[in-house]
């Protein structure tokens, strides 16, 4: 592999114990040391402010502010707040309060006075923003090369391009510099720069984050992405800057989005017909593609070939259709007064929306309506579509030969997701026989991000590649992340009697309820064997000095859980348990004075295990 000296800003400090920077085990390591937060986060301003990675950073906070914020933060406990301490960037697209907005264009340069709301919602939820990343100018380019402050460059190979428009954004999160960062994403621009930097990328249902705050690209169809090391750590991150926003007109309500859960049924995958499949002479890309097919299949999957041609339809219609007057809308005032201020690319692209009548969009209108309709019955036959993310990774100079050509080979893909009202993951797949990064995108349809999330973590896992260029592995605990309430339904843990095969299952079988996933909750509780109750069952207590306990997620309507509520008896009742990936649930959980004269069986970490214990002879 030909990695080059970027490669340096990898956050992996193993000597100084700082941790890595997912969710999980950043969580674990304000838990067990929450006075912490400045050793963490001011060297990693530092590196941000020395320039780290490479025309990554358009501005970045200054170290009073940012002290200032973390004052603030030490007088919350990690267990409080989600995203406690979490580092974060901001594609500079983006309103944050008291920073420059630039849109990798100096001439449309402001300061607001207001976050963006999706901001704002992190930022209450305990993130800290480490400062605006470059981009593509007015996000016009899936390639990272269109900025006046500079060429964003490949992580593993600097003659490579970093993948734009948000570019920045994916560089620091796969330099180890942010946790998560914030993107956007129109044509793939929030997918494309992670397939190039080994990182995730998230493009939620268009209009659950507010794009309130944003500088429009294609106002209609401009969507907030989430940049993140893994798949549950971008899930984690969206749904909590989910929300209704009743100022933009295109923010639309969650539905289910966060609480559907993955099937259980044979995993059906979709994905283009061979002569379909583009990699543009990049045998490398297509053999990595291929090889996760087939383990795929190994694995039990049924792979279907699909007709990609109404895909690649709607997707032409973004930059060879009236929508390109959206974009056109957004520096048609420069192009008339300051034509100069804009990069020649990015000029030349933009100058051709002008061009189109009410008549051709109707006309486009109709004809994606009916793509749309012919898209749609796909999805009673497959769980996702999977396709390769982008087909090739091109050179910087491969791409300043050939700007616009090259681009929308990138785009060939990603280009119809929005259009086609899709959500999508972009999920790393592995390496290609010269070193460089590989990924695969999942499509689904609107509202359906939680499933989707679901399987492409599984991929992720599947797949097993180091996180980003940081050399850290993927954590061992990777769940995707749900809801806790969504429009009726309710999550709730569960840790005894009510789990699957046990006496008390019944309880959430007969008011609706559905199992969505396993996995443990944050190493702060302890749990007690209360064999004095019929049947026998645990009781877990808050207890820093405590342990993760095995926890299953289940899904109930809000009259259900009202009603299993209202059959709990004391010690038992209902509270919010943290699980291990940083989420929040309803839970059971014990009065400590119900524990009495009980077994402690903590070191089992879970009911079962205890179970299976106590039933051996002898």
């Amino acid at each position: 592999m030909n990695v080059q000296s970027q490669r340096g800003v990898s956050s992996r400090r193993d000597p100084d114990g700082s941790p890595p920077l997912d969710l999980i085990r950043l969580r674990q390591h304000y838990l067990s040391a929450p006075d912490t937060l400045a050793d963490v986060l001011l060297p990693l301003r530092q590196r941000a402010a020395e320039g780290l990675p490479l025309n990554a950073w358009i501005s970045v906070v200054s170290e009073e502010a940012l002290r200032t914020r973390l004052d603030s933060l030490g007088q919350q406990k990690p267990e409080d707040l989600p995203l406690y301490g979490v580092p974060f960037a901001v594609k500079d697209n983006i309103d944050v309060a008291g920073m420059p907005t630039t849109a990798a264009c100096p001439a449309l340069r402001y300061t607001p006075d207001k976050s963006a709301p999706v901001v704002a919602r992190l930022e209450q939820a305990g993130a800290v923003m480490l400062g605006k990343t470059n981009m593509d100018q007015l996000a016009t380019g899936l390639v990272g090369t269109r900025s006046p402050y500079g060429v964003c460059r490949n992580l593993f190979d600097a003659e490579y391009i970093a993948g734009g428009s948000s570019s920045g954004s994916a560089q620091v999160v796969a330099a180890g510099l942010v946790s998560f960062a914030l993107g956007t994403d129109t044509a793939g621009s929030g997918r494309i720069p992670a397939a190039f930097n080994n990182i995730v990328g998230l493009k939620p249902t268009r209009g659950l984050l507010s794009t309130r705050g944003v500088v429009p690209a294609c106002r209609s169809l401009d969507c907030v992405s989430v940049f993140a090391l893994t798949v549950a750590d971008s899930a984690a991150v969206a749904r909590l800057a989910t929300a209704h926003d009743r100022d933009d007109p295109y923010s639309r309500r969650a539905r289910t989005a966060w609480t559907s859960s993955p099937g259980h049924h044979e995993l059906r995958l979709g994905v283009p017909r061979d002569d379909q499949l583009r990699f543009y002479g990049d045998r490398g890309a297509e053999a990595v593609f291929r090889q996760l097919l087939d383990r795929l299949q190994q694995d039990g999957a049924v792979v279907e070939p699909i007709d990609f041609s109404p895909f690649m339809e709607a997707g032409k219609l973004l930059y060879e259709g009236p929508w390109l007057t959206e974009r056109w809308m957004t520096a048609r005032a420069l192009l008339a007064e300051s034509p100069d201020a804009l990069l020649p690319v990015t000029r030349t692209i933009l100058a051709g929306g002008g061009r189109y009548s009410a008549a051709d969009l109707f006309t486009a209108a109709y004809r994606l309506r009916a793509l749309r309709q012919q898209t749609a019955a796909l999805w009673q036959q497959i769980d996702a579509l999977l396709t390769p993310t982008a087909g090739t990774l091109f050179t910087v100079a491969e791409v300043e030969t050939d700007p616009v050509a090259l681009n929308r080979q990138l785009g060939y893909y990603s280009q119809c997701a929005n259009l086609l009202d899709l959500t999508a993951v972009a999920v790393p797949a592995g390496f290609t026989d010269v070193g460089l990064p590989f990924g695969v995108t999942a499509y689904g349809p609107a509202f359906g991000d939680a499933r989707l999330s679901a399987l492409a973590a599984d991929i992720q896992r599947r797949v097993g590649a180091p996180l980003g260029a940081t050399g850290y592995p993927l954590p061992a605990e990777n769940d995707c992340v749900h809801g806790t309430v969504t429009d009726g339904l309710v999550q709730v843990g569960v840790i005894g009697a009510h789990m699957r095969g046990l006496p008390l299952n019944h309880e959430l079988a007969n008011r609706g309820g559905r199992f969505c996933y396993t996995t443990r909750t944050a190493p702060e509780y302890r749990l007690y064997a209360l064999n004095h109750l019929s049947p026998s069952r645990p009781g877990m207590v808050r207890d820093p000095s405590g342990a993760p306990i095995e926890i299953e997620v289940w899904e109930l309507p809000v009259e259900g859980f009202g009603e299993l509520v209202a059959g709990i008896d004391a010690p038992l009742g209902i509270g919010t348990v943290q699980l291990q990936n940083a989420q929040r649930v309803k839970g059971f959980l014990c009065e400590s004075e119900g524990i009495g004269a009980a077994e402690d069986i903590t070191h089992f970490g879970a009911w079962r295990a205890y179970l299976a214990n106590r039933s051996l002879p002898g």
